[in-house]
């Protein structure tokens, strides 16, 4: 017989949501998941305007889950994001490397062309942490 699982925990912040009815980001154990995190702005539920300000927004939901979840961004393992230009890269990097100074202390991360986006989404990411 398998021992008591613990129960995973689904996370819903305010300001952050999906069209279909998933939470922001799920938690079992020490790890935590996130659904698609894209540049909605916390203040207004509504996407942030340009990609500047879509990866600020992306970036600050990113840490709201994460504290939703008991973590910080130093429990990040892992970013993957999808940029509508992959060669726009540096509104990305510039909140990276903000969040991320030290280089010998950064997740893994993974930038992926996204052509499709759809909405006026110009970029979104899903994360992986372990939070002990």
């Amino acid at each position: 017989m398998r021992p008591e699982a613990t129960a995973r925990q689904t996370l819903h912040i305010d300001g952050f949501g999906h069209k279909n009815p998933i939470p922001a980001a799920a938690r079992k154990g020490p790890l935590l998941m996130s659904g698609l995190i894209n540049g909605t702005d916390p203040a207004t539920g509504h996407l942030a305007d340009g990609l500047e300000a879509q990866c600020a927004a992306m970036f600050e939901q990113m840490r709201r889950i994460l504290a939703a979840g008991g973590g910080t961004v130093d429990d990040l393992v892992r970013m993957t994001v999808w940029l509508k230009d992959r060669n726009q890269r540096e509104p990305l990097n510039r909140q990276w490397l903000a969040m991320f100074p030290d280089p010998l202390h950064r997740p893994a991360r993974m930038a992926l062309h996204a052509p499709d986006l759809a909405g006026g989404i110009l970029v979104q990411c899903e994360i992986t942490a372990y939070i002990d």
